[in-house]
């Protein structure tokens, strides 16, 4: 605002030179003089004000990251259950893009823009109050027809949201399992769905275009409108001898100042929409209750011989039918028990339900007699090792897999993988416990990438043992080595063991047979191998296709 009011003066005294020489160099000089540090104190702010900027953002960034990633760590599994992986980390990307977006906007513009929009008004009806009058109708007329363009670009931006966020999760869903699209030769398939997926989006681009230009017309054909009869007024009141030259230069100067904030407003009110819109999942993630605060330090200990009970429990996901129907059943201390039933009963429920996963719809679950209500969740968690049915590892080195979530012992790390059969296939490795696996393990094969999970399992020396299919994906050979070791890794431990290889579970203390979400039998293996029921018809099936495997080959 400083640059048109030393240009009048400097007019001023030019003015005064041409008609009367009387004009003051020396007044000029001292105004070129405060024209520069005016200049030079306006780029130092102006970059002092970038260098806080660009601090601002970096921890903005973090802040907004660490909040949603907090977040989402403490969500139900529930929400997990429903949502794609790439879709959570999408919404994240945007909400903190058009977070920060509008909050560099806000900074840098609003109130910058409300005090320029003021100033100019006022020194222009200073000099003429016309003049004033037409420039300040130019707000509201702009604001107006902006407010609106950016409302209904907003409504159509949450559209474009739905259509990327399934696009980007179905991108990221498809790199997962790139070996499954391959081998199915679905590559055109797939590409040719995210590229409709594209065209929808650009579609709705196109329209938001269409509308946007039209308005924009109007918004600007009224800028060009009210300035023209401004600078008419101008000229007039000039020629007429109302204003002199260097009000003239004054005034266009501020007029012209004018279109700064009038155009950063326009840009605001369109900040204020994409960030609305940008970040509406973003907040909805945030307002999800959380059902466990990880930042808790106090946990309790697990107890070295623990029991477990579920007492007429019955458990449903939402819009699902009820998966457990009143499961009832005890394990002793240091007592393993194998679930057995087909596939889909809800054996895979229980042990979600066992590690507090889930809640149970009714019911009670008992831990060494305390109730799983009054236990927190890390309490419960402690106490149990699990091997998962599918291959969970990180990206990262065997070591790290192995330790993961437990203060590293190499020694203890080299202990797991020989108790788990893994040792000497790790040990070929270019780099040994150092070698990366890769993206869900992708560089070993499935019985390797089986192994190091039981080796995780057996390095945090649970009370409580879960095996979930844990030996499915061994051939034979492995699989009665891993046995072996496994002995060593259910000694003196709870265990609780799923699986559809008899071979797997025939030394348990007991099984539990679920068939339609309910305990159907339950005893010994010798006692339901002799028994009609379920147990001793997938004992028959199993040792039937051996049989018949067998007398193919002649050997039997």
């Amino acid at each position: 605002m400083i640059a048109p009011l030393l240009s009048k003066l400097v007019i001023d005294q030019i003015v005064l030179q041409i008609k009367s020489s009387s004009g003051n160099l020396g007044a000029v000089s001292l105004l070129i003089v405060i024209a520069f540090a005016a200049s030079f104190l306006g780029m130092t702010i102006s970059i002092a004000n970038e260098r806080l900027g660009d601090h601002f953002a970096g921890k903005l960034r973090k802040f907004l990251t660490d909040m949603f990633y907090s977040k989402v760590l403490t969500l139900p599994q529930s929400y997990f259950d429903s949502e794609i992986s790439g879709k959570i980390l999408n919404q994240l990307s945007r909400g903190i893009s058009t977070i920060y977006d509008f909050m560099n906007t806000a900074t840098n513009f609003i109130l910058p823009s409300i005090l320029q929009s003021i100033l100019t008004i006022s020194i222009i009806a200073y000099f003429n109050v016309w003049i004033a009058f037409f420039m300040s109708l130019l707000f509201p007329i702009y604001l107006i027809l902006s407010y609106y363009s950016a409302k209904w670009w907003g409504e159509e931006e949450k559209k474009k949201n739905v259509i990327e966020d399934y696009t980007r999760g179905r991108i990221q869903e498809v790199i997962s399992n790139i070996k499954l699209v391959k081998s199915f030769l679905n590559e055109s398939t797939e590409a040719r769905t995210v590229s409709q997926k594209l065209d929808e989006s650009n579609k709705i681009y196109a329209h938001q275009s269409a509308v946007y230009h039209t308005v924009d017309f109007f918004r600007n054909g009224s800028l060009v409108v009210i300035l023209s009869i401004v600078s008419i007024l101008v000229f007039y009141n000039t020629f007429s001898g109302n204003l002199s030259i260097s009000e003239m230069v004054l005034i266009l100067e501020m007029v012209n100042l004018a279109r700064r904030p009038l155009f950063a407003m326009s840009f605001i009110l369109s900040r204020v929409q994409m960030a609305e819109s940008g970040s509406r999942e973003f907040f909805e993630i945030m307002k999800l209750p959380s059902t466990e605060d990880y930042t808790k330090v106090q946990r309790g200990k697990p107890s070295k011989s623990p029991t477990l009970a579920f007492k007429n429990v019955s458990f449903k996901y939402e819009s699902s039918d009820m998966v457990l129907k009143n499961i009832s059943f005890d394990i002793g201390k240091q007592e393993s028990v194998a679930l057995v039933g087909h596939s889909g009963v809800g054996k895979s429920t229980i042990v979600n339900l066992i590690l507090k996963l889930y809640e149970p719809t009714k019911g009670t679950l008992l831990l060494s007699g305390k109730k799983y209500s009054t236990l927190d969740y890390r309490t419960v968690r402690e106490s149990i090792a699990l091997v998962f049915q599918e291959n969970e590892l990180f990206s990262t080195t065997i070591k790290e897999n192995v330790s993961y979530g437990m203060e590293y012992d190499e020694q203890k790390v080299l202990a797991s993988l020989k108790q788990a059969n893994a040792y000497d296939f790790v040990m070929k490795l270019p780099k040994g416990i150092d070698s990366e696996v890769g993206e869900r393990g992708v560089r070993l094969s499935g019985g390797q990438k089986q192994r190091i999970q039981i080796a995780r399992a057996s390095y945090k020396n649970a009370p409580i043992l879960i095996l979930d299919e844990a030996t499915s994906s061994l051939d034979s050979r492995s699989e009665n080595e891993v046995q072996e070791g496994m002995r060593h890794l259910m000694k003196d431990k709870l265990v609780i063991i799923i699986a559809h290889r008899f071979s797997t579970i025939q030394n348990v203390d007991k099984v539990i047979v679920i068939d339609n979400g309910q305990v159907v039998d339950y005893g010994k293996p010798k006692e339901l191998s002799t028994r009609k029921g379920i147990y001793s018809d997938l004992l028959r099936y199993q040792i039937e296709g051996n049989k018949k495997l067998l007398e193919q080959f002649e050997l039997f």
